[in-house]
């Protein structure tokens, strides 16, 4: 039978809609277009932590899986239809749940990274020829494959990739299927609680509960109200982390609760409709979109993001290891406001707005010279939003070490970028409070405030609030020293 790409679904019997970072009914072609076929639909999600070379998910990642996985089944109750849970290896799972149903064809949404591409594969040979495999490519705005330089090559520099692809023609996205039709008995399923996917011991989700609202219909809601409220003004609204100004649409597009498609053609029409958005604000978040896609597209052609310098000269860079201060860094207390309020703002929420993590990812690499793989696997532990492609990318693009990064030599001066973005100081004296009494002219760099001023907002530096970790005018010189080392 065929293994095609976004074709017709070959096959007579019943079909396996194979769910991963796609865990929604609206715009996900597969899942349309198996109900299209009027034949039985069997939705099925694999917790995979067996299939080699396959990224475990982190801490936040399994708290969002649970209530996104949550969110989805009830979807596919409300449309006569039951979501099939089952953990182990994807080339054994997948077959066997097919033989279950009798199922006589696969469909699923293309993954990128080099792990999960070897799964699908495996699980493509596991099938043999007597199933009818298509693969969709519903999670990006295009396919990295499909979009190449005028030598045949792939873009290595994001402003090209995006001049290209802002250019193309985009899909329209489809509507969720109206109901799916039934199998005659739908394949043992899992119990979501056994997956153990949630914290207990402690519990340190609190924060992230509060924070957000997980699933399909609360990523549409999100976005509705980020257009009638903050798409004008975005260009400007989206360095500023006091302010809720941007669409926190990552984390449901992590896990595909919502498309880019989607998002793509919402917000353009939404613009044309109210007339009133500026075109330099609607571009800025459609530009926004495309970086993620160029994200991936690095992913896909150059492979191992998450471990390899993209950049082979930085393989000999001289980083420095230090539990001590890499702790310091990780529990939001390096004696730096801004720094720590973004560390903090990810502990206690798992997300960081974006300004704040060039910030501390600045820090981390060039002040204290700690490799940045360190920050990488930090944020994939702790952010809900940590993503195979772009958390990768933009540790790299921030620590100097990946395509079209902005320069080693660049480094943050986290004083004026805290002055510059959070002027008032609302950000910091929400996540740093032991500061909040501090006047904002000494709150970026308390160490800069006198004893009564000190005493007065009841700061007393190296007891209720660290001291800094490193001088940052002697860390910048000691960073550009080292770059002078590797950089040829």
């Amino acid at each position: 039978m065929s293994k095609g790409q976004d074709g017709e679904i070959g096959g007579e019997g019943p079909i396996v809609v194979w769910l991963r970072n796609d865990l929604r009914l609206d715009d996900n072609p597969p899942l349309a277009a198996a109900a299209e076929t009027g034949r039985p639909v069997v939705p099925l999600v694999v917790f995979d932590e067996e299939s080699k070379d396959v990224r475990q998910l982190g801490g936040a990642h399994k708290w969002w899986f649970h209530h996104s996985l949550e969110s989805l089944a009830t979807s596919f109750r409300g449309k006569g239809s039951q979501l099939t849970l089952r953990r182990g290896e994807g080339a054994k799972i997948v077959p066997e749940v097919m033989e279950e149903v009798g199922a006589d064809a696969l469909v699923f949404n293309r993954r990128y990274d080099e792990g999960s591409r070897a799964v699908d594969d495996a699980v493509v040979e596991a099938l043999g020829d007597d199933v009818a495999v298509t693969r969709y490519a519903g999670n990006l705005l295009h396919n990295p494959d499909e979009v190449e330089t005028n030598s045949g090559g792939y873009y290595k520099v994001y402003t090209p990739f995006m001049k290209t692809v802002m250019k193309q023609k985009r899909r329209a996205p489809v509507d969720a299927p109206s109901g799916f039709k039934q199998p005659d008995s739908f394949p043992k399923s899992d119990k979501l609680e056994d997956w153990d996917l949630l914290p207990t011991k402690p519990d340190w989700s609190g924060g992230i509960r509060d924070f957000w609202t997980v699933g399909e219909k609360a990523a549409h809601d999100r976005f509705a109200d980020f257009c009638d409220e903050c798409l004008g003004g975005y260009d400007a609204g989206r360095d500023k982390p006091d302010k809720d100004a941007t669409s926190r649409m990552s984390p449901h597009l992590r896990w595909g609760e919502i498309s880019p498609i989607r998002l793509w053609h919402t917000a353009n029409a939404y613009a044309e409709r109210r007339k009133t958005i500026p075109s330099g604000d609607l571009e800025s978040f459609l530009q926004e979109l495309v970086w993620r896609d160029f994200n991936y597209n690095l992913l896909y052609n150059f492979g191992p993001m998450a471990t390899k310098d993209f950049n082979s000269r930085f393989d000999d860079f001289p980083w420095k290891s230090s539990k001590k201060s890499l702790e310091a860094w990780q529990a939001g207390k390096t004696g730096y406001p801004i720094v720590d309020a973004g560390m903090r703002q990810l502990w206690e929420t798992g997300w960081m707005h974006n300004r704040i993590r060039m910030v501390v990812g600045s820090f981390l690499t060039k002040d204290l010279l700690i490799d940045w793989r360190e920050g990488e696997r930090w944020f994939w532990d702790t952010l809900v939003d940590g993503d195979i492609a772009s958390n990768t990318a933009q540790w790299q693009w921030i620590g100097g070490t990946g395509a079209d990064a902005q320069p080693f030599f660049r480094i943050f001066n986290p004083i004026t970028q805290s002055e510059r973005f959070d002027k008032n100081g609302d950000y910091i004296r929400r996540f740093v409070p032991e500061l909040k009494d501090l006047p904002t002219k000494v709150l970026h760099a308390p160490w800069d405030a006198d004893e009564e001023t000190l005493e007065k907002a009841g700061v007393k530096l190296g007891e209720t609030y660290p001291k800094p970790i490193i001088d940052h005018k002697k860390a910048r010189d000691r960073a550009l020293g080292a770059y002078d080392e590797v950089k040829g």
